[in-house]
């Protein structure tokens, strides 16, 4: 007998958000490895290059603003005509505007943030959610951050208020969508060594940050897509309503 972390994702449809780099990109390249087909989506050009790259056949790249929620609904409809199917989502498209100075937050940053972070992320999700139950259950990942917990830092405020935000809602969803035999869960990554975590900290902020970390350094974007992939497999068919630490131990909770 073998035990595979993939267990379950072999010709599964999943469609990932954010997928043009980072974390998102490391995701859909492990569930393409996994042997799932891929929907990667992102407002980025570079979507396509990723795709093109991904192993296996039947992926898809797709261009879309997630802040146009009025078309989540044939976003969501197109991907199961284009594939047949739609079994897991894996939600990784967000933004962040620092701002040192609490003062200098505007209100365009507190929408640009929110809008993308939060509420598009509740429309997107329930929108996966109404085909993912009609086609026999899955599940759904969404990312928080540690800031849901410290209350972000280096001028992150907006931001955290969002990933807080992310895990009361998908708890919301877990328990709304379990009996449909949608699985809703969240992966709170620590310090990842990608632009929208170095972009505009000094070093000295960012060395501060990393000192604090029991591991000593920052993951790599490929260390949270383990945990993603192990999400949506069959090994966590009994997992709703979690987040799941992944720090390096600056978190422990």
């Amino acid at each position: 007998m073998t035990w595979s972390t993939a267990d379950g994702l072999e010709g599964a449809v999943v469609l990932v958000t954010g997928a043009a780099r980072g974390i998102g990109k490391s995701v859909a390249e492990a569930f393409a490895g996994a042997g799932a087909r891929v929907c990667a989506l992102d407002v980025d050009a570079a979507v396509h290059d990723v795709v093109a790259e991904l192993p296996g056949d039947g992926h898809e790249a797709v261009r879309a603003d997630l802040r146009d929620v009025t078309g989540h609904r044939s976003l969501i409809d197109g991907v199961v005509e284009h594939h047949g199917q739609l079994d897991h989502v894996a939600h990784l498209a967000a933004v962040l505007r620092r701002r040192d100075d609490i003062d200098a937050i505007t209100e365009d940053d507190w929408d640009f943030q929110v809008d993308i972070n939060l509420k598009a992320s509740f429309f997107l999700m329930r929108e996966a959610a109404r085909v993912i139950k009609v086609h026999g259950g899955g599940s759904i990942t969404a990312f928080t951050s540690q800031g849901w917990m410290t209350g972000g830092f280096g001028g992150s405020v907006v931001y955290a208020a969002t990933k807080g935000g992310i895990v009361s809602m998908t708890r919301g969803m877990a328990r709304t969508y379990a009996p449909s035999g949608v699985r809703v869960n969240t992966v709170s990554p620590g310090g990842v060594d990608t632009p929208m975590m170095v972009d505009g900290l000094t070093d000295e902020a960012l060395a501060g940050f990393v000192a604090g970390i029991p591991l000593g350094r920052l993951a790599e974007p490929g260390e949270l897509a383990g945990a993603v992939v192990f999400l949506a497999s069959d090994h966590a068919r009994y997992i709703t309503g979690a987040t799941i630490n992944v720090s390096g131990g600056f978190l422990m909770y």
